[in-house]
């Protein structure tokens, strides 16, 4: 009897232990974006989930919460930083007062297409991952954005029209170029879109067509006009603490993951602007190139914000886009 006890027991006891071992085998992070699962950022970032979920072996589970459902936009790089969450998606140009880095790519005419793009990105990604490991962080994965374009209520037929007209925009680069253009630019996050345009404090939004769908714009407006004119970026970044508490063939595979979302999301970028515009039409919308008079002043305003941006750039902020310079001979 009481040696059946004993047997029960320690059957109860190694049966605790291997529950124990289980859960400590696994480990949970929370992630934080502040895009909609109908982006084509937030299924990129689902299928990073899935293929680290799935090559770890349920190792490393990681919890999505997304369209600023947890933490706003604006605040993923500190709540990353602090530990609040172990990553998170941010978009660079969140960050422009921090460093005149996060604004080159928010600079119109520096890089107007998707092989521009690579080659700043590529420029870029050695001083950004030496930046964010001295703040405790690591870059694993950039996507760019589609190229922008003006969402008005009336045609845009020349560069007149946009005079006055109250613009959202997101970064402080994208608001300097709004406000050359002669228009009053304000800064707002996606989420706070759709009910900024149905009070009227903006009445006009220059962004990608991903945007323009994912914000629902023709409840709003009736004209997309094309202009390119950037891909700025966004990023997933990690706690670097938190990566280095996992066993190392995991760490492996959440970079790798973090490698494969760049070349995918890049993939997604371009496949999701044809899409979009198309998306906008089916709704009633009319999608058009931007005026001649219209790309020309953006591109002067481009010339005479690089020629800014260079100005409070440090010496190795420089180097950086010397280096990309020289990458487009």
């Amino acid at each position: 009897m009481t040696f059946r006890v004993f047997l029960t027991g320690a059957a109860v006891a190694l049966s605790a232990s291997l529950v124990s071992f289980g859960a400590q085998a696994q480990t949970s992070w929370t992630m934080a974006s502040g895009y909609p699962e109908s982006s084509f950022f937030t299924q990129n970032i689902r299928a990073f989930i899935k293929e680290v979920d799935e090559k770890s072996g349920g190792k490393l589970k990681i919890d999505l919460r997304s369209n600023d459902s947890l933490i706003k936009l604006d605040a993923v790089k500190r709540a990353v930083q602090s530990g609040q969450v172990q990553i998170g998606e941010i978009r660079l140009g969140v960050y422009g007062n921090e460093g005149a880095m996060y604004n080159l790519d928010n600079t119109p005419g520096v890089a107007t297409n998707y092989d521009e793009a690579t080659k700043l990105k590529d420029a870029q990604a050695p001083f950004f991952g030496a930046l964010f490991k001295k703040n405790g962080m690591r870059v694993i994965t950039y996507v760019a954005w589609p190229g922008q374009g003006f969402y008005t209520k009336k045609p845009l037929t020349s560069l007149a029209d946009l005079k006055g007209q109250k613009l959202r925009i997101y970064s402080k680069q994208t608001q300097a170029m709004g406000e050359k253009l002669g228009m009053e630019a304000l800064i707002l996050p996606f989420a706070e879109v759709p009910q900024a345009m149905s009070t009227g404090l903006i009445e006009a939004m220059w962004t990608s067509a991903q945007t323009g769908t994912d914000a629902q714009a023709w409840d709003y407006v009736k004209y997309f006009t094309y202009t390119g004119t950037m891909h700025n970026k966004n990023a997933i970044i990690v706690n670097e603490r938190a990566l280095r508490q996992l066993p190392a063939d995991v760490q492996k595979i959440v970079i790798e993951a973090g490698e494969h979302a760049t070349t995918r999301g890049w993939e997604m970028s371009k496949k999701a602007s044809a899409e979009r515009e198309q998306i906008l039409k089916d709704h009633g919308m009319v999608v058009s190139q931007a005026p001649k008079d219209v790309m020309d002043k953006i591109a002067a305003i481009g010339k005479e914000m690089v020629g800014e941006w260079l100005a409070t750039a440090t010496p190795e902020e420089k180097a950086v886009y010397e280096t990309y310079e020289k990458s487009l001979k």
